[in-house]
């Protein structure tokens, strides 16, 4: 465990491939963010993929990290990678 996480702070980026644009996964992503807790944000990449970083305690952006692996109704992931980063205290989420 990172010394921010013992602190009881994490962030994860992630990078979600798959059919990922123009299915809400920004906003639904945002919704299940703020629900959990969860600070940092999401965008839309011009290669296709959502990008999004995620900080709070484990468990809340676990939560969201699964969402990205599932997505919204309409979407379809076909690959999502996680990488561990240290907390920058982001506050509040946001879709950019």
């Amino acid at each position: 465990m990172s010394g921010s996480e013992s602190t009881g702070r994490c962030r994860r980026h992630v990078f979600v491939t798959g059919r990922v644009h123009n299915v809400w996964f920004r906003a639904t992503t945002a919704k299940h963010a703020a629900q959990a807790g969860v600070d940092g944000w999401v965008r839309n990449l011009p290669d296709g993929r959502v990008e999004a970083v995620f900080e709070g305690t484990p468990e809340a952006v676990s939560e969201a990290v699964d969402f990205c692996s599932r997505g919204p109704e309409m979407a379809r992931v076909d690959r999502i990678e996680v990488i561990e980063e240290s907390p920058e205290n982001l506050e509040g989420f946001r879709i950019r």
